[in-house]
């Protein structure tokens, strides 16, 4: 099954946590967590449409200004999710600035800021470079079994955590997963391209069986046009299977409430990158920081049936001593004692 998204983690594990997730075919990315992000090149910042930021500790808001700074002077509009207090955070961030001059600039960057409290209530504030990054208030959503962002294709759901202060998880969820067999198109005679990406969001969206699509392509005995009906290619051509479930989980606290929230949000993940901050032998001063230590996450991951694991946000006190984290992860995941 060829994959939908491609995550990969921003930095190394010792660094700031974040997770990006870019798209294999759109002309876009998610951004979860807003630490240090040096490690990402412009073009992969400005394929961001949507950043997700679990809490506005320093080393998962640090980056913000240089997300800011390379998207300042183009049209480009992209979404922010944060708990309590968010949106007045990222506003100070950008009171910070002297902002006289933006008529200047030749685009008008745009954010929407939506703040999420525990009833699931969104509440969005809209900040606009050409308006001086005024607030302009926008209708409150209420957002149905914590679902953030609801896609054609993909959804992101949230769980609320305690961290010492509200602090969001996230899942990105592909609703379908839809496999092309190209032997059975070229029984048919059709070739692999772009036309294949309407049949895929006709499916994606539902559209009856009698849909008519237009598979268009060139070869070197000129330009082809054959219009196909979409079940018959979804019977002959395409498997529709269960989509992929990629989970980011940091700077929580192993208590009760913890675990279940985690593992409801992460049941079955194809991938789940979640932190590993302490060993177990440190598990007091985990307690005491309100984080996970290594078997604590393996533990959980094995209650949520992950089938990947990834762990990241090593603390610093281990340098040189890598390997201890992930051997003592895998044998909780593995059930090991």
């Amino acid at each position: 099954m060829r994959p939908t998204f491609s995550p990969e983690l921003v930095n190394e594990p010792f660094g700031d946590p974040g997770l990006y997730v870019d798209f294999m075919f759109e002309k876009r990315a998610l951004l979860f967590d807003l630490g240090d992000l040096t490690a990402l090149p412009p073009k992969k910042i400005l394929r961001i449409s949507d950043v997700f930021v679990s809490h506005t500790h320093m080393d998962h808001f640090f980056g913000f200004d240089r997300l800011l700074r390379i998207c300042l002077g183009r049209n480009k509009a992209m979404r922010f999710y944060g708990p309590p207090g968010f949106a007045a955070q990222v506003g100070h961030k950008l009171a910070a600035y002297t902002w006289n001059l933006v008529e200047n600039y030749p685009g008008d960057f745009v954010i929407d800021v939506w703040e999420v409290d525990a009833g699931w209530q969104a509440h969005g504030t809209r900040l606009r470079c050409r308006n001086r990054f005024q607030g302009e208030p926008l209708a409150p959503r209420q957002l149905k079994d914590g679902v953030l962002l609801d896609a054609p294709a993909f959804r992101v759901r949230a769980a609320f955590l305690d961290h010492g202060t509200p602090c969001l998880s996230f899942a990105v969820e592909e609703k379908l997963h839809v496999n092309v067999w190209k032997n059975r198109l070229a029984e048919r005679g059709l070739p692999v391209g772009p036309w294949l990406k309407a049949v895929k969001d006709a499916v994606m969206r539902g559209a009856p069986d009698d849909t008519p699509v237009r598979a268009c392509w060139s070869d070197p005995g000129g330009a082809h046009e054959r219009v196909l009906a979409l079940g018959a290619l979804k019977a002959e051509v395409l498997q529709l299977v269960p989509g992929e479930k990629i989970c980011y989980v940091t700077d929580v606290g192993f208590n009760p409430g913890n675990v279940q929230r985690i593992t409801a949000l992460a049941a079955d993940a194809t991938q789940l990158f979640i932190e590993c901050v302490f060993l177990a032998q440190d598990a007091d001063h985990a307690a005491r920081k309100h984080h996970l230590t290594a078997r604590q996450a393996g533990h959980i991951a094995r209650e949520a049936g992950a089938k990947l694991v990834i762990p990241f946000h090593f603390s610093p006190r281990y340098a040189g001593r890598e390997a201890e984290l992930r051997a003592e992860i895998k044998a909780a995941w593995a059930g090991l004692p």
